[in-house]
């Protein structure tokens, strides 16, 4: 099908939510068992970690890890913030600067004023967004950022947004607690679809949809590890303990260019094949064989890849022999560890 679907579903019996271009899975959600990214606790501080300038916490999801605790002591109450998601055995990755986001708007407590996306650089739709942010934000001690969605959006909806992110803000920062305690829960599937896709589709909200909209044939695919680049060549996404691998093949292509075209669609795919499997950490591609000459267009199209991409990646380079490394953030759960 042409055109950009939102649909929203259950898989074995999770929250999961799909975005289809064209026929294509773009992007998958789907509700694990550990806390989402974004959950906010008070939690109690138990140790520092001498050397890695961090500390292990408690929370009622068991222990965390906060870097830059300098001033902390043990037993010292504090809010924190998911960032990610955690290796098996490891304490959750967590932060001090809290986020209250939602699709048009992001309330910062730690950092003060009335900030407009960079995206948005019509002026008169950048005076017309600030005369909202002041008439909702008021004398509120909290910083403010709106999103790149807000353009064209309604007063009404956005003022709504603000209005919302200000009052969970107050309610988190307010509570006078003195145990361990989860006081914001991160977004299901369906809530962060509405959230970060933010572009106009077409949305299936019906049981039974991803079967209709071919979500669950694109998922077998994807879940296979073996992704098609077209002309024959396709790549292979393999997860180990240390890293994930990637692997791009011509296939049946034998033209002399065929070494350069499969690298380039696999740097296209990857961000794609990434997001939907839920994988990041240490990646190493090995790139179809092509001329040294070739690595810096390649090296381009990965960068232009990843730079919309959800999940920060570093693009660290080519070594030695041949492979290019990457450094992605544990964003997600792998999708092998929550379906069966």
């Amino acid at each position: 099908m042409k055109g950009t679907q939102i649909v929203l579903d259950h898989l074995e019996g999770r929250e999961a939510a799909a975005l289809m271009v064209d026929g294509v899975l773009e992007d998958f959600l789907i509700a694990g068992d550990a806390p989402a990214p974004g959950t906010i606790y008070r939690a109690r501080a138990e140790r520092a970690i001498k050397g890695q300038g961090g500390m292990f916490l408690t929370t009622p999801d068991g222990p965390a890890f906060l870097r830059q605790v300098k001033g902390l002591a043990p037993g010292q109450l504090m809010l924190v913030q998911v960032t990610g998601y955690a290796e098996p055995g490891k304490a959750l990755p967590t932060t001090q600067k809290l986020l209250f986001k939602s699709r048009y708007a992001i309330v910062t407590p730690d950092a003060p004023g009335l900030n407009i996306s960079r995206s948005i650089r019509d002026e008169d739709e950048r005076d017309r967004l600030m005369e909202i942010a002041h008439g909702e934000m008021g004398e509120a001690p909290y910083g403010l950022i709106l999103r790149s969605a807000c353009i064209g959006a309604a007063p009404e909806e956005i003022a709504d947004d603000i209005a919302a992110m200000l009052t969970a803000a107050r309610q988190v920062l307010d509570d006078t607690g003195t145990e361990t305690e989860i006081l914001y829960e991160g977004e299901a599937p369906h809530l962060l679809a509405w959230r970060e896709w933010t572009d106009p589709a077409q949305v299936e909200t019906d049981d039974g949809s991803f079967e209709r909209c071919g979500v669950l044939d694109a998922l077998d695919v994807v879940r296979s590890g073996r992704i098609p680049l077209g002309s024959g060549a396709y790549l292979y996404v393999e997860p180990t303990r240390a890293l994930i691998a990637v692997d791009v093949n011509t296939g049946s292509d034998t033209s002399l260019a065929a070494g350069v075209k499969a690298n380039l669609a696999c740097a296209r795919a990857l961000p794609r094949a990434l997001r939907c499997l839920g994988l990041g950490g240490q990646i190493v591609i090995d790139a179809a064989p092509m001329p040294k000459k070739d690595r810096r267009p390649v090296e381009s199209a990965l960068r232009a890849g990843f730079k919309s991409d959800p999940e920060e990646t570093t693009l660290v380079g080519w070594t030695t022999l041949g492979h290019f490394e990457l450094q992605r953030k544990r964003g997600r759960l792998p999708l092998t560890e929550i379906l069966s």
